[in-house]
């Protein structure tokens, strides 16, 4: 569990949280080489990760089950950096962009990034979905129970408006 979000946690490290979801190519393995990853990000700290999940898809439902996790890094990174960074990630893990809400090997999403809020082309902070996503509220709350987003926002009254669809813990990663 980590303590509440800041934007400026020490030393110019900002908190963030990352969602990391896969459902081809061995999801699991997918989702365990990315938490690797992001243990190795340039100019951060790895914080904590959820458990894995299991999540039914949101988009077209004739494509498997997603494993799904939240994880929270420190970073000296820009978000566009930070971004660049995990889509770099994505890639040497096989992601390929066809279908919005597809199968993929490998979706990582900056969920927060501090108290930044910023709309652009590339990436929307806090990430747009976030707040009715049972598959990223409830390992989000696992690692950060006491959040409070940037709009004001508590973690915990999102969760009391957003049911759980079939979500289940699939693997504690302690």
């Amino acid at each position: 569990m980590v303590n509440n979000m800041s934007s400026s946690v020490e030393n110019d490290y900002t908190r963030c949280y990352i969602a990391i979801g896969s459902n081809l190519a061995d999801p699991v393995s997918q989702a365990k080489e990315a938490i690797t990853a992001l243990q190795t990000l340039t100019a951060s700290r790895f914080i904590a990760v959820s458990s894995l999940y299991a999540s039914k898809p949101m988009g077209p439902q004739e494509q498997p089950d997603y494993i799904n996790a939240v994880a929270c890094v420190d970073t000296r990174l820009t978000p566009i950096q930070l971004l660049d960074a995990l889509q770099h990630i994505e890639n040497e893990q096989g992601r390929v962009r066809k279908e919005h809400w597809g199968a993929r090997t490998l979706d990582l999403d900056i969920l927060l990034c501090g108290d930044e809020v910023m709309s652009t082309p590339r990436l929307t902070v806090p990430h747009y979905g976030m707040k009715v996503r049972e598959f990223v509220l409830y390992p989000l709350a696992e690692i950060a129970p006491q959040l409070q987003l940037p709009c004001g926002q508590i973690l915990s009254e999102l969760l009391e408006e957003c049911p759980r669809n079939d979500l289940t813990i699939f693997q504690n990663l302690e």
